[in-house]
């Protein structure tokens, strides 16, 4: 009895000590195996070189600018001006603007052959004012594909004073822009604005829309 309960426990010792090694054997086989697969991902990354954009750190900004400008009821003529702006933040600037158009004579004036209604002299149309903008909407504009630049979409508003006719009148100007910075100190802008006052000039007081469109080129400095 005693001699097959030895036979019984040697041969379970035996089935435990094979049972191991074969375990050993298949993980052995298994890393070897894992080894020998590249990776799914490769770590050997490219590394590129990363240049930050070197943009002046100068608040003002000086324009000068052309366009077109409809003076109601004395036509359409070229405009010409210049600007000044200081850059409060990211977001808010200040602008000081100077602008001359010359007029045309009224309907009236062209259709009656009557005596005109103002000398040559008076017929000039200049107009300053001081406006806070504000850039709604900066982003980048692309041209292409290896071309991207900085830009924004800005509202703007204030007042100022008109000459005109040989009277000055007070002005309420408003309107938007769009702003494209090329490099690191110039940039595009294309403004329209509506310069409104009122006036009695036709003999009967009334408010006039002046509105302006125009492009310029400014410069930070």
């Amino acid at each position: 009895m005693e001699t097959g309960i030895r036979i019984f426990l040697l041969r379970t010792v035996f089935v435990a000590l094979a049972a191991t090694a074969s375990v050993g054997c298949s993980s052995r086989l298994v890393d070897t195996d894992a080894d020998q697969r590249e990776p799914v991902i490769d770590p050997a990354v490219e590394r590129r070189e990363v240049k930050a954009a070197e943009i002046d750190s100068e608040d003002f900004e000086l324009s000068i600018f052309t366009g077109l400008m409809s003076v109601e009821d004395f036509g359409s003529n070229a405009v010409y001006g210049a600007r000044i702006a200081y850059h409060v933040t990211e977001g808010i600037f200040a602008e000081a603007t100077y602008g001359q158009t010359d007029t045309d004579e009224t309907s009236f004036e062209k259709l009656s052959g009557g005596a005109p209604l103002l000398a040559d002299d008076d017929r000039q149309f200049q107009y300053y004012d001081i406006s806070l903008g504000y850039n709604l909407l900066p982003g980048e504009v692309f041209v292409g594909s290896n071309w991207a630049a900085s830009s924004a979409l800005y509202f703007i508003a204030g007042v100022g004073n008109t000459r005109f006719a040989g009277d000055n009148y007070f002005t309420v100007n408003f309107g938007a822009g769009y702003r494209v910075l090329t490099n690191d100190w110039l940039a595009l802008h294309l403004d329209v604005r509506d310069r409104v006052f009122s006036t009695d000039l036709l003999g009967e007081k009334k408010t006039v829309h002046n509105i302006e469109f125009n492009l310029g080129v400014s410069i930070f400095f």
